[in-house]
């Protein structure tokens, strides 16, 4: 079993759950999951400091995801699901519009569209 690696920060002991590598030449700090093994041009952060990180002025912190934690919807996601949902609600026009209008002709079972979202007609109705 290997030993746990602990933060990089002085004073602190808490274990590390993330890696920090610094690319000067971009002038971007890189955040991401803890590295598989410990590397001298990289500092281990607990999950507070890792937290709090900041850069300095004129740098860019840019936070990977862990591809092991589920991703968290953003509020435009939810916006736009809520927005699809009650546009699919209202009452539409079946009719094919004149001048080559969005007929729903193609799928018998799509209800209605918004973006790359679509609502189906239940099969037994």
């Amino acid at each position: 079993m290997s030993p746990v690696r602990r933060c990089s920060r002085t004073a602190c002991g808490r274990p590390a759950v993330a890696t920090l590598t610094y690319v000067y030449a971009d002038s971007t700090a890189v955040l991401g999951p803890l590295a598989t093994y410990a590397e001298p041009h990289c500092y281990d952060l607990c999950a507070e400091h890792s937290e709090r990180l900041t850069a300095p002025r004129g740098w860019e912190v840019v936070r990977l995801a862990d591809g092991s934690a589920p991703s968290r919807p953003s509020g435009d996601d939810l916006e736009a699901l809520a927005n699809a949902v009650r546009e699919a609600a209202r009452p539409q026009d079946r009719t094919p519009r004149q001048g080559g209008g969005n007929t729903r002709g193609a799928d018998p079972m799509e209800v209605a569209r918004r973006g790359h979202l679509r609502v189906l007609r239940s099969p037994d109705s």
